[in-house]
């Protein structure tokens, strides 16, 4: 985990983009991980959130490849698995 999350980091600050608070764990062509996203959009327009397709790096794939969408606070560690609704977001991005 700690290799992926400082690759994560390191992607940013070499970015100049501050690190969002939340990471929504995702692949394309996915249609839950489509709908996680509509759903988020729809909880919070400003919600600080970057999607991250675990495509593309065999950690993310190996650990997420079966449960996704995964939506994760970047701050506590804390994560929320699909299937989630509306609310439940509401209930995690407090």
């Amino acid at each position: 985990m700690a290799e992926t999350d400082d690759q994560f980091h390191t992607f940013l600050n070499h970015h100049d983009a501050p690190m969002p608070t939340f990471t929504l764990y995702a692949t394309s062509g996915c249609h839950l991980c489509e709908q996680a996203c509509a759903l988020l959009n729809a909880t919070k327009q400003d919600l600080d959130f970057v999607e991250i397709d675990i495509c593309t790096d065999e950690i993310l794939l190996s650990r997420y490849g079966e449960s996704i969408p995964v939506l994760q606070n970047n701050q506590t560690g804390e994560a929320l698995y699909w299937p989630f609704v509306k609310k439940q977001i509401e209930r995690f991005i407090e």
